[in-house]
C-alpha cells in the first residue's frame, strides 16, 4: 500500500510536504505583498511630512511615483502567490483523491468495510479539498505573520512603546484565536460526518429506487432520508455557529488592538514624540493591521476544519487490509487446478472438495449465506477461519490478492456495468497481454450480440451509470460477458442468468460450456439449465458437502437437491 497514515496530523504533515515549493513560492510573494502593503502608510506619511507639510512639488512627484511602482509591485506579487497558493491546494486535493481511491482500491481491501459508498465519495471530496486548502492557509498565515512583523518594526523605529503594543499584543489574539478555534474543530468534524452519512443515504437509496417504487416504500425512505438530512443540517449550523463565535471573537480582539495602537500613537502625537506624517503612517498600520489578523483568524478556522478532515482521512488510509500478501507467486502457466482443504469459514464446516484443471463443476447451496461464504474464500475477501484453499498447489493466502485475480476471477452475481459502451463494458476486464481473449466470442456465448441488435448504436450504445439504461436481463448478459472475456485460467460465476428468460438462459448454458472448454469454471447456482451442462455438481446441505455427482443424479436421489434446483 505504500506509505500509511495513523493520525490526521501525518496527512496534513504529507499534504504539506508534497507542496513545499509551490507553498514557499507563494508565501515568499504573499509576504513581499504584504510587506509591501504595510510598507504603504509609511510611504504615505513620509509623502507627508517631507512633500506636504514644505510644499516640495518635485518631492510630491518623485513619492507618488514610487507609489505607483510599489502598486504595481502589490498587484503582480499577490496575483502570482495566490496563483501559487491554490496550485497547491488544488494539487494537493489531487493527490489526497487519488491515495483514497487507491487504498479503497487496493486489492487487499478493508477499507470498504463499515462505511457506505457515498461516505467514501464524500470523504474523498469534501474532507480532501478541506485539507488541500491547508497548504493556500500556510501560504497567506506566512505572509500575515510578515505583514505583521514588517508592521511591528517600523512602529518600533518611530516608536518604541507602538513596537512593543503589536509585538505583544499579536501573539496573544493569536493564542486566543486558537483556543476558539477548538470548538469549531469538534464541530466540523461532526458535520462532515453526518453530511457523509447523509450522503451515503442518498446514494444507497437513488441505487434502489425502482426498487423503491416496486414495494411502495417511498414514504419510508422519504422519512429515512428526512431525519438524516435534518441531522446533518444541525451538525452543519452548529459548525457554522461555533465559526460565527469565532469570526466574531476573533474580530472584537482584533479591533481592540487596533484602538490601542490608534489611541497610543495619538498621544505620541499629542506630546510631540513623533511627526504628523509618523501620525498618519501609525494610524495607516493600525487599519493595515486587521488585514493580517483577519487572514490569522481565516487561517485558524481553516487549520480547524483541516484538522478534523484529516483525521477522517487517516481512518480511512490506516484501515488495515482485509487480507495481506504472501511472498508466493503462481507458476508462468496456470493449470487451473483448485483444492479446498478441511475448508471452514461462516457457515461452511471442514469442506473438502478437488476441481480439476478445466472441468466444469456446479455447486448448489441449500443456504445462499454458505455459497456468499464459499465465494468470498474463492475471491480473498477474506481468508477461511480454518483449512486453506489452493490453486495450482499454493494456498491462496499466500499469494497477492492482484496477482491471483489475474489467474481466477470470481463474478458475483450483483456486478456492476459502469458508465461506457456496451463494448467498453465486456472488455473492461480483458488483460491487454492475453493473447486468447476474444471479447466477440464472449459477447456471443453471453447473448450481447442479442441485446446489441435491440440498441440504437448496437455494441456502441452508451451505458448510463451502473447499467441503468438497459433492463436487468440486458445488464446481466453484458456483465457475464464481460468475466467471459476476461478469459482467467479460473472462472467462477455467481448466478448469472437469473434475470433471462429460459430460452436464452438454455442457450447461454451451451454457449458458456463452448467457450470455457479446456478451462475451470464453477457455476454457483442453483439453475437447472446451467447445472445440466456442468461435468459434476457439488451439493452444499448444511455447510457440508452432502454428495457429488451429475446433475440428473442428484435430482433423482436427493430431496434438499431438488428443493433447492426445481422449486
Amino acid at each position: 500500500m505504500g506509505a500509511s497514515y495513523p493520525s490526521g496530523r501525518d496527512v496534513l504533515r504529507d499534504a504539506v510536504r508534497g507542496q513545499r515549493r509551490n507553498v514557499a513560492l507563494g508565501s515568499f510573494l504573499g509576504s513581499g505583498h504584504q510587506i509591501g502593503e504595510a510598507l504603504v502608510p509609511v510611504l504615505i506619511g513620509i509623502v507627508i511630512d517631507q512633500a506636504v507639510t514644505d510644499s516640495d512639488t518635485g518631492a510630491l512627484f518623485l513619492w507618488l511615483a514610487i507609489l505607483a511602482v510599489v502598486y504595481v509591485g502589490l498587484a503582480l506579487s499577490f496575483r502570482i502567490g495566490a496563483w501559487s497558493g491554490e496550485k497547491a491546494s488544488v494539487q494537493a486535493e489531487h493527490s489526497l483523491r487519488i491515495t483514497l481511491v487507491r487504498r479503497v482500491l487496493d486489492p487487499g481491501g478493508g477499507a470498504e468495510e463499515g462505511r457506505l459508498p457515498g461516505a467514501l465519495a464524500n470523504i474523498a471530496t469534501e474532507d480532501a479539498k478541506r485539507v488541500g486548502v491547508v497548504n493556500l492557509a500556510l501560504m497567506f498565515g506566512i505572509s500575515a505573520l510578515m505583514g505583521l512583523l514588517t508592521c511591528a518594526v517600523v512602529l518600533l523605529r518611530t516608536s518604541v512603546l507602538l513596537g512593543l503594543v503589536v509585538l505583544l499584543g499579536t501573539p496573544v489574539l493569536l493564542w486566543l484565536g486558537h483556543l476558539l478555534s477548538k470548538p469549531l474543530e469538534s464541530r466540523s468534524e461532526a458535520e462532515q460526518e453526518r453530511a457523509a452519512h447523509a450522503s451515503a443515504v442518498a446514494a444507497d437509496l437513488v441505487a434502489g429506487l425502482r426498487i423503491l417504487k416496486g414495494i411502495g416504500g417511498e414514504s419510508t425512505a422519504i422519512a429515512r432520508y428526512r431525519t438524516t438530512s435534518r441531522d446533518s443540517l444541525q451538525a452543519t449550523l452548529r459548525a457554522a455557529r461555533a465559526q460565527a463565535f469565532q469570526n466574531g471573537m476573533v474580530l472584537a480582539l482584533t479591533g481592540c488592538l487596533i484602538a490601542v495602537v490608534a489611541l497610543v500613537g495619538g498621544r505620541l502625537a499629542a506630546q510631540g514624540s513623533i511627526s504628523l506624517g509618523e501620525l498618519v503612517s501609525a494610524v495607516g498600520l493600525a487599519l493595515f493591521l486587521l488585514g493580517p489578523l483577519e487572514t490569522l483568524a481565516w487561517v485558524n478556522a481553516e487549520f480547524a476544519q483541516g484538522r478534523a478532515s484529516a483525521a477522517r482521512i487517516a481512518e480511512v488510509l490506516a484501515t488495515p487490509q482485509a487480507v495481506t500478501s504472501g511472498g508466493r507467486s503462481l507458476p508462468q502457466q496456470v493449470r487451473g487446478a483448485v483444492r479446498l482443504s478441511g475448508l471452514s469459514h461462516g457457515g461452511l464446516r471442514e469442506v473438502d472438495l478437488d476441481i480439476a484443471p478445466g472441468e466444469l463443476l456446479g455447486v448448489v447451496a441449500t443456504d445462499p449465506a454458505h455459497a456468499a461464504d464459499l465465494l468470498r474464500c474463492l475471491s480473498r475477501q477474506t481468508d477461511p477461519e480454518a483449512g486453506t484453499v489452493e490453486l495450482d498447489g499454493v494456498p491462496l493466502r499466500d499469494l497477492d490478492p492482484a496477482e491471483l485475480r489475474t489467474s481466477l476471477l470470481v463474478a458475483e452475481h450483483d456486478a456492476d456495468l459502469f458508465e461506457g459502451t456496451v463494448r467498453e463494458n465486456v472488455t473492461a476486464a480483458v488483460i491487454a497481454s492475453s493473447e486468447s481473449a476474444d471479447p466477440e466470442a464472449a459477447m456471443a456465448a453471453a447473448g450481447v450480440a442479442q441485446v446489441a441488435q435491440t440498441l440504437p448504436d448496437g455494441e456502441d450504445t452508451a451505458v448510463s451509470e451502473r447499467g441503468r439504461s438497459l433492463s436487468g436481463g440486458q445488464r446481466q448478459r453484458v456483465a457475464l460477458a464481460r468475466a467471459l472475456a476476461a478469459d482467467r485460467p479460473v472462472l467462477v460465476l455467481h448466478d448469472p442468468t437469473t434475470a433471462v428468460d429460459a430460452v436464452t438462459e438454455a442457450r447461454i448454458a451451451a454457449g458458456l460450456r463452448e467457450i470455457r472448454k479446456g478451462r475451470t469454471t464453477v457455476l454457483v447456482t442453483t439453475s437447472p439449465a446451467l447445472l445440466a451442462v456442468t461435468d459434476r455438481v457439488v451439493l452444499l446441505d448444511d455447510g457440508r458437502i452432502a454428495d457429488t455427482a451429475p446433475h440428473t443424479d442428484l435430482v433423482r436421489r436427493h430431496e434438499a437437491y431438488r428443493a433447492a434446483v426445481l422449486s
